[in-house]
């Protein structure tokens, strides 16, 4: 594995290096790999006919596999210890049914002038950076966007992740935690780090303290009848009839956190890479731009485009921008998030079919790796790493197994957010892809082409 990494680039996601281990091996659907004693000995799934049996719901599983415990045992900080992405069985079952209608398609639509008005925010700073022509982490900006409109829809809060002048310190707190992440080069065992450790714990500390604050509000302000909030949070108290327990605060609690970092994060990198994707394939950012020409009218300005989208047609308009939808689906194919890691206990018996036969998967990690899954040359053909949108119009997109993407994952585990990155991408490239031409620079911070 060590060997694979250093071949690469040292700062690439680690599922990079599972997929040159993975071809070069030539490409078998399961490939075992040890990771002990820095993490656990897993296999890998490359097929998607195999992804989708882990991932489904059976007699013996109706839930599906449940995930592994060390991928998200080490995010507790981030997600709490109730997440619904780490619980299990009936507690998942549970928590999920509370929160599936504050994430329900015809809900979060109602959202579309607040997440206008956030993207307007996102716009300025755009405009200002044209202007200046100066390198910036769009990645960073857009998180911080996706941040304002998670919180605005989970909690009905705005923390003003987007303000330059002064940060809110639950911004200032979160990002520091963040960073303690994103800034370690292995996941290791906190006790290889107890400084990092420490510093997580009184971080995370600082941001459950304003978390209790804002449920607790929220559970009072509806027990005395003060107008109902649309948020999330609001909806998942509904069943809190007459008094917030610990566990339900606590639980409460672990769920908003575990939202705003799903929620901003993701969003935010599959904006970063489609925007990248464009900005090299100008056939498609053409194509892209007369749908929005035809869809809004000629008139790029973006207060025109906002104009249409909260007119009563509005959420019609959005349904319309299928290439845009195609762009969205294309870029999280080539760039998915993440995959989904499961654990089969010991003793379930779980056998995955394959063509050559079965292979009993009795107490080992299993990892959907969707980076593989999704460029599969025997799905994908010889376009399998090009980034070509029209792939899934038309009749192309009947020739491509449903189970082949899985960047949402699928089965009854799919991400519960997927229809609010869906509505939040949509905006934003409405917004900015006929406004703005966007150009990578190199690590040095000029351009590829710059002397």
């Amino acid at each position: 594995m060590d060997g694979f990494i250093r071949a690469g680039n040292p700062n690439a996601h680690p599922d990079l290096a599972f997929a040159a281990i993975n071809d070069a091996q030539a490409r078998p659907p399961l490939t075992f790999v040890d990771l002990r004693p820095f993490g656990p000995a897993m296999v890998l799934v490359r097929s998607h006919d195999i992804a989708e049996q882990i991932s489904k719901a059976s007699k013996l599983l109706p839930y599906s596999l449940p995930k592994m415990p060390e991928v998200y045992g080490h995010m507790v900080h981030v997600t709490g210890k109730t997440s619904v992405l780490a619980a299990h069985g009936e507690d998942w079952k549970r928590l999920r049914r509370r929160f599936n209608p504050g994430f329900a398609h015809q809900h979060l639509i109602t959202f579309l002038p607040r997440i206008l008005e956030k993207s307007s925010v996102f716009l300025n700073h755009l405009n200002t950076l044209a202007d200046t022509e100066d390198p910036f982490s769009l990645v960073q900006l857009l998180g911080n966007l996706t941040f304002d409109v998670i919180s605005s829809v989970v909690m009905g809060v705005d923390f003003g992740a987007q303000n330059t002048n002064q940060l809110d310190d639950f911004i200032r707190n979160y990002r520091a935690l963040f960073h303690t992440y994103t800034s370690e080069q292995m996941d290791l065992p906190w006790f290889f780090t107890p400084r990092t450790e420490w510093k997580r714990r009184r971080l995370a500390k600082r941001l459950r303290n304003t978390l209790r604050t804002i449920v607790q509000d929220a559970f009072a302000n509806r027990r005395i009848g003060i107008a109902e909030s649309r948020s999330v949070l609001a909806l998942s108290l509904k069943d809190q009839e007459h008094a917030l327990t610990r566990q339900a605060l606590d639980e409460a609690c672990d769920q908003l956190s575990t939202f705003l970092f799903a929620g901003h994060d993701t969003t935010s990198i599959m904006l970063s890479w489609l925007f990248y994707e464009l900005s090299r394939t100008p056939r498609a950012l053409q194509r892209l731009r007369d749908e929005l020409d035809d869809v809004f009218g000629p008139d790029t300005d973006p207060s025109s485009v906002r104009d249409k989208l909260l007119s009563d047609g509005g959420k019609d308009l959005l349904q319309q921008l299928t290439y845009t939808a195609a762009t969205v689906k294309e870029a999280l194919r080539l760039w998915p998030p993440a995959g989904t890691a499961r654990m089969v206990e010991p003793g379930t018996g779980f056998k995955a079919q394959t063509s050559t036969g079965e292979y009993l998967l009795d107490g080992v990690c299993v990892y959907n790796c969707a980076i593989m899954i999704q460029r599969d040359p025997d799905v994908y053909g010889d376009t399998a790493d090009d980034f070509l949108p029209e792939r899934w119009l038309g009749d192309a997109a009947e020739q491509i197994p449903a189970t082949a993407w899985r960047a949402f994952e699928r089965g009854p585990r799919n991400c519960i957010g997927q229809d609010l990155a869906s509505i939040e991408s949509r905006i934003v490239i409405a917004l900015v892809a006929r406004r703005f031409e966007f150009v990578k620079v190199r690590e040095f911070g000029h351009p590829p082409n710059a002397a």
